[in-house]
């Protein structure tokens, strides 16, 4: 048996142990150990290629910076700057159709450039802006189908946890990245609000338009109070990388430090919730530390089995064009979707399709943007949309079914496939930033 037939037999056991509901770490472990085992006939090449794989894997700088997004994620959390988000969004937003489906959006977009991390935006704003919305006379399935499509947000807009899972596997910087995903999650984020606009118009009556609001509008001064934290933030995070201030690594550093200082101004944080918080950030960076080992392990077993040489090689001799390739590459990443979670689909695609763009010389930063929304999309459809799982077992309102997710997200996945459709169309919008 060939090293090529072994590689595509690897991805399909692989396939199959995470239908199944291995962990993505586990499968990824067993299918590289025992695909290289066989390969090179002696299991003691397999133990010394991990031990190598997970010294590797994590001792470069960069990576340092996942526990520093994630330790900042649950510190804006518990500071309330997430709320907070949501309520400059909502004044800003009062006197527009449909402006809770706004201020939503925009909420999600800022929490996303916070912490980058779209399942806690997805519990926070299932608490936050669900019961809101029902309690105004919004739709129900608008209401949870705006909290799942505006999730897609998170993986988007920099930091991202998928972006640095998707960096590892491409070899590209992950600062670089960061900074692509910039204008396309404005971008998606215009689409949002265009969506909900356009939807408001046409039915108000399932946008609270007759509603009368009981409660005060925030002056000037609690306004500017509430949006400073936020603004310092986003202006460290991102300001700061974008100048090339900071890496990556020490934006996330910067940001830890001020969403810490935030939470001790607001008196947030006590010694028994810091320890909590940095128990949960050490169980969620561990998670993430044995994806990239086990990712990098996989990586290596596919350079051992000849796989990216004969992908070449195929590619060379058929003469492939880029957009149909892509297109396929596009049909693959959703389909996985369906079934699995961001990380899953993002290992399994990855690496095949990314030989094949190096070949045929497309940008890879440009590929990585447009794989952030595509898997996005994938996870808000059936069977296994993970966003609206998260929503259902979230919801206090239990009359609300998966389906009524499913059909509420369904506009905001259609104007997320037409903001790929114009990346595709229009590279610059995503490395324009960059270049």
């Amino acid at each position: 048996m060939s090293g090529f037939e072994i590689a595509f037999i690897a991805f399909g056991i692989l396939t199959i142990l995470i239908y199944l509901g291995l962990h993505i770490s586990t499968a990824l472990f067993i299918t590289s150990f025992i695909g290289v085992w066989i390969l090179r006939g002696d299991y003691t090449i397999s133990a010394t290629l991990l031990g190598v794989a997970a010294t590797d894997a994590i001792a470069d700088y960069e990576y340092g910076v996942i526990p520093l997004f994630v330790m900042m994620g649950f510190l804006v959390m518990n500071s309330g700057v997430g709320s907070d988000s949501y309520q400059v969004a909502y004044q800003s937003f009062r006197k527009v159709p449909g402006s809770l489906g706004h201020a939503t959006v925009v909420g999600n977009a800022i929490f996303s450039a916070i912490t980058g991390v779209s399942v806690a935006a997805v519990v926070l704003f299932t608490k936050l802006a669900v019961p809101e919305m029902i309690e105004r006379g919004y739709d129900k399935k608008f209401a949870v189908g705006v909290v799942a499509g505006s999730a897609m947000l998170g993986m988007l807009i920099p930091p991202s946890v998928l972006m640095i899972l998707y960096a590892i596997l491409t070899d590209v910087s992950i600062g670089d990245l960061f900074i692509a995903g910039i204008v396309p999650g404005i971008l998606m984020s215009i689409a949002f609000s265009g969506t909900i606009y356009w939807m408001a118009k046409r039915n108000p009556h399932l946008f609270g338009a007759n509603y009368q609001s009981p409660e005060a509008k925030l002056t000037q001064l609690e306004l500017i109070k509430k949006a400073l934290p936020i603004i310092i933030l986003i202006f460290l995070v991102l300001g700061g990388m974008y100048i090339g201030f900071f890496t990556a690594t020490e934006a996330g550093a910067t940001g830890t430090t001020a969403a810490f200082a935030i939470s001790l101004w607001r008196r947030t944080l006590t010694w028994k919730i810091l320890w909590k918080l940095m128990v949960d950030t050490g169980h969620v960076t561990a998670s993430l530390i044995l994806i990239i080992i086990s990712a990098n392990m996989f990586s290596r077993f596919l350079a051992l089995s000849g796989l990216p040489d004969q992908l070449e090689q195929w590619v060379s001799v058929g003469q492939y064009s880029l957009y149909p390739i892509l297109g396929l590459y596009l049909l693959v990443v959703l389909f996985l979707g369906t079934a699995m979670d961001s990380a899953s689909t993002t290992l399994i695609a990855v690496p095949i399709f990314t030989v094949i763009f190096k070949a045929l010389g497309a940008d890879l930063i440009w590929i990585g943007i447009i794989t952030m929304i595509t898997v996005e999309i994938g996870l808000l459809t059936p069977p296994l949309g993970i966003a609206p799982f998260v929503i259902k077992m979230t919801l206090d309102d239990k009359s609300i079914t998966l389906n009524d997710i499913y059909a509420g997200a369904l506009p905001f996945a259609f104007a997320a496939f037409v903001v790929v459709l114009l990346i595709i169309a229009f590279p610059w919008l995503a490395t324009g930033l960059i270049r």
